[in-house]
């Protein structure tokens, strides 16, 4: 955090991870609000500028994934402050310390849109997992757990944001035009 005196101090608690620990969990946890926040608002920008022939199902869709975010956010600071610290949640704080790339304006379409949202889901994602294992290193049950929740949702919604997109990756790759399958295994060859 840009400060390093009260992103490691602690006010007194009596939960019974060593202070050592908590301060190393604030700041992995505060590392998450940041990129939190900064993908919550990175899929609002997606759902108020999206257009094109898919435009309501996405402007639906990226509603419902910052609505979640929305939930994580208030989770993932009171675990900061349960623990002992400072949660930095403001608006500056997120664009200082998120680990995601900013969010390009002139984006419109539809599937744009959805490409750069799967790119930063991707990389929220992997933070996420990376978060278990440090808490789950430092023993902090409690906060693994609370990061597996997270991340079992961030990966379903990187599914459903990545099917979008995998039909024409898979025409890329295979340079065809269909996505059907013409040729069928008969019936008594699979007995």
């Amino acid at each position: 955090m840009s400060d390093n005196t009260i992103s490691s101090r602690l006010y007194p608690t009596r939960i019974d991870i060593p202070a050592e620990a908590r301060v190393q969990i604030v700041v992995l946890l505060n590392q998450t609000l940041a990129a939190t926040l900064d993908l919550k608002t990175q899929t609002k920008q997606a759902h108020w500028n999206v257009k094109g022939t898919d435009f309501y199902q996405l402007h639906l869709l990226f509603d419902e994934l910052a609505g979640e975010l929305e939930e994580y956010i208030d989770m993932v600071a009171e675990r900061v402050t349960a623990l002992g610290g400072y949660a930095f949640g403001t608006a500056r704080a997120a664009a200082s310390n998120s680990i995601l790339p900013e969010y390009l304006f002139d984006i419109l379409d539809g599937k744009d849109h959805v490409t750069a949202l799967s790119d930063r889901f991707a990389i929220y994602a992997k933070h996420i997992r990376q978060a278990i294992a440090k808490t789950n290193e430092l023993n902090d049950l409690d906060t693994a757990d609370l990061y597996t929740e997270i991340s079992r949702t961030i990966d379903k919604r990187l599914w459903f944001l990545e099917a979008h997109l995998q039909v024409a990756e898979i025409k890329a790759e295979n340079g065809k035009t269909s996505t059907t399958n013409t040729q069928r295994t008969p019936a008594a060859a699979l007995k």
